[in-house]
């Protein structure tokens, strides 16, 4: 499913296999997670793409801090333990609890929506959405998550990504990111003892 290149892993979007979600209302195709090969139970990080057809609740996530970022459609309200966020501005990232109980209203058709949940205690993530060219620097302990949210990117001259394309550094290094559009920036540390 992958292709590494040094200490660049590509994930590429056509790649991505699609995942119904329990009621019916969407799919979600997982970017990464942490570690490789965890579930729904037992990640420290996991980062997704999701199509929302239909409105309803989300599914509870104990223990898990929630980003949720709209990328394409008109937006959604959440109610978010009785209280409504409206999420209708692409690129603007909204922090929620997954203890919370969240329910989904659509704006006005489906959407696209950029997901980044970290275990509290196992992992943090920090996220920025990029559009101006920007050096990297990958730290020791840290991995750096790109997610082509749209428009292309280049990485180091070399590596090109097309939209939702991804590229995961995990390797102490510096590189260089050339947007063309927006593209997430995670910088994730794993936590443990």
């Amino acid at each position: 499913m992958t292709n590494s290149t040094g200490p660049v892993q590509l994930l590429r979007a056509a790649e991505r296999p699609a995942t119904a979600w329990r009621n019916g209302g969407g799919v979600t195709r997982e970017v990464a997670g942490y570690p490789a090969g965890s579930g729904l139970d037992d990640f420290a990080w996991r980062v997704s793409l999701a199509d929302v057809g239909s409105a309803g609740p989300f599914s509870a996530f104990a223990g898990v801090d929630r980003v949720i970022t709209l990328v394409e459609g008109p937006g959604m309200a959440l109610t978010v333990d009785g209280t409504e966020h409206v999420v209708d501005a692409p690129f603007r990232p909204f922090a929620f609890s997954g203890d919370a109980a969240t329910d989904c209203r659509l704006l006005g058709g489906p959407l696209v929506d950029f997901n980044v949940m970290t275990r509290r205690g196992r992992a943090t993530a920090d996220l920025a959405l990029v559009t101006e060219p920007r050096t990297l620097v990958v730290a020791e302990g840290t991995s750096v998550l790109l997610v082509c949210l749209s428009g292309t990117a280049a990485l180091d001259a070399t590596t090109a990504l097309a939209r939702y394309d991804a590229a995961l550094l995990t390797a102490p290094a510096t590189h260089a990111l050339h947007p063309t559009g927006t593209t997430a920036v995670l910088t994730l540390r794993a936590v443990w003892g």
